[in-house]
């Protein structure tokens, strides 16, 4: 039997945490974590403030009470403030101050990740929040429950900073979005791509100002925020939203266990940190991305899961080894949904390929078919060398989700371009077209 101590309970410490109290109820797992919540749904976050989903209970899928009555000790709301990692011992403190002392055989870590704080004149000021917890959510909310709320900044323009805005726009907020890039999702899409969803955007009367960073947040009466600075110009506002990007929370390895290229613990498949008997999983751990080999840092809950997995039976004797990401992901704003995996064209050429590319757009199903057959707008990005796919990419009014997980196992068993027309590809015309986007894509590449 060996003593596990399990450090965080979001996506990766709830996976981490049935694995290791179903599969191996030999073992003793005690939880530390500082927040009031297990296993926080923050997908969930634009939904409810945006009011397109009626409460909040639902977000939550597992909890203290739930873990303890799978035989874990669970200490909630506490806060570890330092490991010993030589002697194998973790030091907690409680909100009400007391001091928790824990030995363990294997600890992991899945301190998760922090918003970006930009260091700026202001930011502390009253009206200024960020994206990240349940209670984040709950103060949103609240502000926009105040009527002399009317204009609402929110600062940047990735995936939540476009969710969070197109809710401030539901709630009937003048919604106003500034980020840095010259468009809206930078990080995950090519530029004809983006634009889609940035006319999307203006169309629901978001206002969007791209090429323009955010210098400073003001009050002119000394209280809560009034307006912004950037660098093209000063705004009046009634609140900000901050989502320029996470960090990850590695302060409890500092200097003591090997970190990737922007501080996140690096680890293997295994899940393991430089550090004998300690794991590291979800948004403060590496990934192997298989779009590059390499690897890296990509902040999503379905990586987190996993990672959560592979280290619950890792720590209790099973080796277990990650498949590696690719970094799937999808947005929604309106009726309008884009999807992506793997690399977009400029990070492809950014990582060393020789990326070209090849469009196709067509209806989903055949045209004597009665019903919805929006059009959906396909790009398969691969090198031109080895013709490897290494990035697609999806954007339509019709919900073809589900073809972005062929392309993303594609990527990671790495399929060229040259055998994805001769794919096993079902043909219903309830479905489809027999000569569908996917394999018309194949068949036009260059």
């Amino acid at each position: 039997m060996s003593k596990i101590v399990l450090i965080g309970s979001n996506h990766a410490g709830t996976a981490a945490a049935k694995v290791i109290l179903d599969s191996y109820p030999g073992n003793e797992l005690t939880i530390f974590e500082q927040n009031d919540n297990i296993s926080y749904l923050g997908c969930g976050t634009a939904l409810y403030v945006g009011r397109q989903i009626p409460e909040t209970k639902n977000l939550f899928y597992s909890s203290g009470p739930e873990l303890e009555g799978k035989g874990a000790k669970v200490h909630m709301q506490t806060t570890v403030e330092e490991i010993d990692f030589d002697k194998k011992v973790v030091k907690a403190k409680t909100r009400a101050g007391a001091t928790i002392t824990q030995a363990y055989d294997k600890l992991i870590l899945a301190t998760g990740s922090k918003p970006i704080k930009p260091n700026i004149p202001g930011i502390d000021i009253e009206g200024v929040h960020f994206v990240k917890t349940f209670q984040d959510g709950l103060k949103i909310d609240a502000e926009l429950n105040k009527p002399e709320v009317k204009t609402v900044a929110t600062i940047g323009a990735g995936y939540i900073g476009a969710e969070i805005a197109e809710a401030v726009q539901l709630r009937g907020r003048k919604s106003v979005v500034f980020e840095r890039e010259a468009t809206c999702l930078p990080g995950y899409f090519d530029r004809d791509f983006t634009e889609r969803m940035d006319k999307v955007m203006c169309g629901k009367g978001i206002e969007l100002h791209y090429s323009e960073s955010l210098k400073e947040v003001k009050s002119s009466n000394g209280k809560r925020v009034t307006s912004i600075v950037t660098d093209k110009g000063e705004y009046v506002v009634d609140a900000v939203i901050l989502s320029i990007g996470f960090l990850p929370r590695t302060e409890l390895g500092a200097g003591k266990i090997e970190t990737g290229r922007n501080g996140a613990f690096l680890v293997n498949t295994n899940q393991q940190t430089s550090l004998p008997d300690v794991y590291a999983i979800g948004d403060c751990a590496t990934v192997l991305n298989n779009a590059t080999g390499k690897s890296d840092y990509i902040a999503l809950a379905t990586n987190a899961v996993r990672s959560g997995i592979v280290a619950g039976h890792n720590v209790c004797g099973t080796g277990l080894q990650s498949q590696g990401v690719q970094g799937s992901n999808g947005i929604q704003i309106g009726e309008y949904k884009m999807w992506s995996t793997g690399l977009s064209t400029d990070k492809a050429k950014a990582a060393g390929f020789d990326a070209t590319y090849v469009d196709y757009n067509d209806t989903q199903k055949l045209s004597f078919m009665v019903g919805p057959n929006e059009e959906v707008h396909l790009r398969v990005v691969y090198d031109a060398k080895s013709r490897k796919i290494v990035g697609t990419q999806m954007a339509s009014y019709q919900d073809v989700s589900m073809g972005l997980h062929m392309f993303s196992l594609a990527i990671a068993k790495g399929l060229t371009i040259n055998e994805l027309p001769l794919l096993d590809i079902f043909f219903m015309p309830h479905f489809n077209k027999p000569f569908n986007y996917i394999t018309m894509a194949g068949l036009t590449a260059k």
